[in-house]
C-alpha cells in the first residue's frame, strides 16, 4: 500500500527508511526560519543585538545550539538519513515584540537539508525560550517554516 505521498513507508505499510542509493550527488541547500514573540519587557532587554541574562549571552548561544542540533537531525528525526553537513548558519534578528530565526543548511549529497535548517530553527528558538524563561513564560514560538530547498527533484521557494 505504498503511495507516492508518503515515502517514509514500504507496500505493507510499516514505516521505512527512504532508498536514496539511486539517487545522484547534488548541492542541496535549504532555509528555514522561526519566531520566537517575547513581548516588550524581554525586547527592552536588547542592547547591540544581545540579550544578556544570568544564563549568559542568549543569542550567540542560540546560535551555536541551533547549528549543533543541525549535525545531530539524523539521530532526533526517526528515519531520517544520518548526513555531515558542509555548512550551517544562524542568523537571529530582534524585529519589534519578535525575534526572527534565520537557518541555513547545505550539503553536497543524495538527500535533502530540510529537516537540518528546520532543527537549526527550532533548536535556536526553543534555546532563547529556555534562556529567557526567568524574565518571562509568556513567550510563544511560533512559524517555523521551511522557506526555501535547492538542489533535489523539487524545489521550493516560499
Amino acid at each position: 500500500m505504498k503511495t507516492d505521498k508518503f515515502s517514509h513507508v514500504d507496500e505493507g505499510g510499516n514505516p521505512a527508511m527512504v532508498d536514496i542509493s539511486h539517487k545522484g550527488v547534488t548541492l542541496r541547500i535549504a532555509r528555514a526560519e522561526a519566531v520566537v514573540k517575547v513581548g516588550a519587557g524581554i525586547m527592552a532587554e536588547i542592547k547591540n543585538n544581545e540579550l544578556l541574562t544570568k544564563k549568559g549571552p542568549v543569542f550567540q548561544t542560540a546560535i551555536i545550539a541551533g547549528v549543533m542540533a543541525a549535525k545531530k537531525t539524523g539521530e532526533l528525526i526517526p528515519l531520517c538519513h544520518p548526513i555531515g553537513l558542509e555548512d550551517c548558519q544562524v542568523e537571529i534578528k530582534p524585529q519589534g515584540d519578535r525575534i526572527l530565526i534565520r537557518s541555513m543548511a547545505k550539503i553536497t549529497a543524495k538527500t535533502g537539508v530540510e529537516m537540518e535548517a528546520l532543527t537549526a530553527a527550532t533548536v535556536a528558538a526553543l534555546t532563547i525560550y529556555d534562556m529567557c524563561k526567568a524574565i518571562s513564560h509568556d513567550i510563544t514560538i511560533e512559524e517555523i517554516r521551511l522557506t526555501e530547498k535547492s538542489g533535489g527533484k523539487k524545489d521550493f521557494k516560499r
